[in-house]
């Protein structure tokens, strides 16, 4: 997203007080070689909105950057093409990966891999195993994004009442890990809401419609649906309003404005929360060409990643900022 200093005070991280000895970093530090750096960016699918938001912030810094950048990634949702890609980039002999990963573990083998030949990896969006990657660029906590699903999802239904989630897939590695905070969440504040069911859509907003209409039928009381991938948000709120249940049964979830702007409008969501989609592609070739060179290396606990500023690196995690909640009142505010 190219916009607005609204969105950009409301997301942006506070500067990281630096204390003596931390090491700041400068991703257009040019390497000792001087050569041309070529980066490899891997989405989860590729037909996703939500990841072909990534590549434009992720383009976006690689022409700023001037290193060559190679785009590919499964159609849809699938490990295995993901770790044929990877080897492929070996083959080719690429500087530096960042990936977002499907399956956690299974990926790490390749990653590891691509770490024996010498190139740096970093993930972004959905992490690996730690010892596969050198700094894993996240778009917010997974404890904050859950937080800020679970309570949103409790504020719809009045703290009481049956929901249920849909995911992209059963081993997506991020999703997961949000799934853990939420019901963490959910057991600490929330004891008259039940989770019924999580059901998968593999990424696609037809599944999720489909998923959708059979939760609504299984459970007759359902009160609210949390979508946690962005194709899941518009399908649900289709499979609401073909079944004549919008404003009986809630939506909320991680999506793009521009995906759900029409259904926010009409009422049939009521919210969706994300993070600036584009900034996390910018974030993570700033970050994967700082690792190529050499210039952001482990230890560091602050990181200048070009027009985002500085930003806090926890361990070996690299912080975007925190949710937003769009609705009605604000969507017209944003345009991605």
């Amino acid at each position: 997203m190219k916009r607005s200093q609204f969105l950009a005070s409301l997301l942006a991280l506070p500067a990281a007080i630096l204390l003596p000895g931390c090491e700041k970093t400068d991703p257009a530090a040019p390497a000792s070689s001087g050569k041309k750096l070529t980066v490899a960016f891997m989405p989860k699918s590729k037909g996703n909105s939500y990841f072909i938001a990534c590549e434009k912030g992720a383009r976006e810094a690689a022409q700023e950057l001037g290193v060559e950048l190679l785009f590919d990634g499964p159609t849809n949702t699938d490990p295995a093409k993901q770790n044929e890609i990877v080897e492929n980039w070996i083959t080719l002999g690429v500087d530096v990966m960042a990936v977002a990963c499907e399956n956690r573990e299974g990926i790490s083998g390749a990653l590891k891999k691509a770490q024996d030949k010498g190139i740096k990896v970093v993930t972004y969006d959905s992490d690996t195993t730690p010892d596969a990657r050198a700094f894993f660029v996240n778009q917010a906590t997974p404890q904050g994004i859950a937080e800020a699903l679970m309570d949103e999802a409790a504020r719809l239904c009045a703290e009481e009442g049956e929901f249920a989630i849909i995911t992209a897939t059963l081993t997506a590695a991020n999703m997961n890990e949000w799934r853990k905070h939420i019901e963490s969440r959910l057991a600490a504040k929330y004891p008259k809401m039940k989770l019924v069911d999580t059901k998968p859509c593999d990424d696609q907003k037809d599944k999720a419609q489909a998923e959708a209409t059979n939760l609504m039928s299984a459970y007759p009381a359902l009160k609210c649906i949390m979508a946690i991938c962005s194709p899941a948000v518009p399908g649900a709120a289709e499979a609401i309003k073909q079944a004549g249940k919008t404003g009986a049964v809630k939506l909320t979830g991680l999506g793009l404005p521009s995906e759900n702007r029409a259904y926010l409008k009409e009422g049939v969501t009521q919210s969706v929360i994300l993070w600036r989609v584009a900034d996390l592609g910018y974030l993570a070739i700033q970050a994967a060409v700082a690792s190529g060179n050499a210039t952001l290396k482990p230890g560091a606990k602050t990181f200048k990643a070009g027009r985002l500023g500085e930003l806090e690196i926890e361990e070996t995690s690299i912080i975007l900022g925190k949710p937003f909640i769009f609705n009605k009142e604000n969507v017209d505010q944003f345009d991605f």
